[in-house]
C-alpha cells in the first residue's frame, strides 16, 4: 500500500507539484510557537505535530487574514494568532453542523477569542457552504478534519465547503488541507471508521472548486502506517501517515 502512495507523489510530481520542506522558519514563527501564552497541552504536541514547519510551509505572516476551519480546540489558532500580529486577524470557523453536534468545541473558541493574549481572534459558526469572514482571506486551514466533513456531513457538504474557502480568499490566496491518509483508491470509505481519508480524493474534490495543488509537504509522512489502524489507536496516535496540501486559488 505504501507504494501506492509513493506511485502517487511521483505521479503528482510528474503533474508540476512539488515536494516541499520547509528548512528555514522565519523568526516571527519560531516565536509565536514559543510563545508562553501557548497552553502546556499544546506545546506538548509540538513534537510530532511539528507546528513551525507546517505555518512556514502555508507561507502565513504578520498581517495575514487567517480562517481556521475546524479548530478543534485551538492548536493552530494560538499559532497563528502570534504569527499574524495585531496587524492580522484569525477567524476560527466552526461549521454549524459540527457545533450542533460538538458544542464544546465553539464554546473552547469563544473562550479563546475572550482571552486578552489572543486579542486578534474572532469565533465564527456559519454553515459549511457559507464559510466565510468579513475580510477576504490570505490563508485558509483545515488540519484532521476534511475527513470528518466528507464522512460525516457528506461528499456534498465537503464540496460546498471547498467552494466557500475558494470564495473567500483573495486571489492568489493558500488553502491548506492537512489529514490522515487512508490506503489509496478507498475515497471516504474510512472517513467515519478509522478518521482516515484517500488522499487524491481530497485532491480532486478542492481541485474541483477552482484550486490548483501548488505543493505537498512530506513532514507528516510516515512510511511505517500501513493506513489500516483507526487514528485513535495507542500505536499509532500522534504517527499517522499524513498529507499536508498547498492549494491555490489562481491569482
Amino acid at each position: 500500500m505504501q507504494f501506492a502512495r509513493i506511485a502517487l507523489l511521483l505521479a503528482a510530481a510528474g503533474a508540476g507539484v512539488s515536494q516541499a520542506r520547509a528548512d528555514t522558519v522565519p523568526s516571527y514563527i519560531a516565536a509565536a510557537v514559543s510563545s508562553p501564552d501557548r497552553p502546556a497541552t499544546d506545546t506538548a504536541r509540538d513534537a510530532h505535530r511539528h507546528p513551525a514547519e507546517l505555518v512556514a510551509f502555508a507561507g502565513i505572516k504578520p498581517g495575514d487574514q487567517v480562517a481556521d476551519v475546524m479548530p478543534g480546540r485551538g492548536y493552530f489558532t494560538r499559532i497563528f494568532s502570534k504569527v499574524v500580529g495585531a496587524s492580522g486577524h484569525v477567524y476560527a470557523i466552526t461549521p454549524t453542523e459540527l457545533a450542533q453536534k460538538a458544542p464544546k468545541i465553539p464554546e473552547a473558541m469563544k473562550a479563546l477569542a475572550a482571552d486578552p493574549a489572543f486579542p486578534n481572534v474572532t469565533s465564527l459558526i456559519v454553515p459549511t457552504a457559507d464559510i466565510a469572514a468579513p475580510k477576504k482571506l490570505d490563508v485558509a486551514w483545515t488540519s484532521n478534519n476534511y475527513h470528518d466533513v466528507y464522512g460525516f456531513f457528506g461528499a456534498d457538504h465537503a464540496a460546498q465547503m471547498d467552494a466557500a474557502i475558494f470564495k473567500a480568499l483573495k486571489p492568489g490566496g493558500v488553502f491548506i488541507v492537512i489529514d490522515h491518509a487512508a490506503v489509496p483508491g478507498t475515497g471516504g470509505a474510512d472517513a467515519t471508521k478509522l478518521h482516515r481519508i484517500d488522499a487524491k480524493t481530497v485532491e480532486t474534490q478542492v481541485e474541483e472548486a477552482g484550486f490548483k495543488l501548488e505543493a505537498e509537504s512530506p513532514v507528516l509522512q510516515n512510511s511505517a502506517d500501513d493506513h489500516t489502524t483507526i487514528v485513535f489507536a495507542p500505536s499509532i496516535r500522534g504517527k499517522t501517515d499524513q498529507f499536508v496540501f498547498r492549494f491555490r486559488k489562481p491569482a
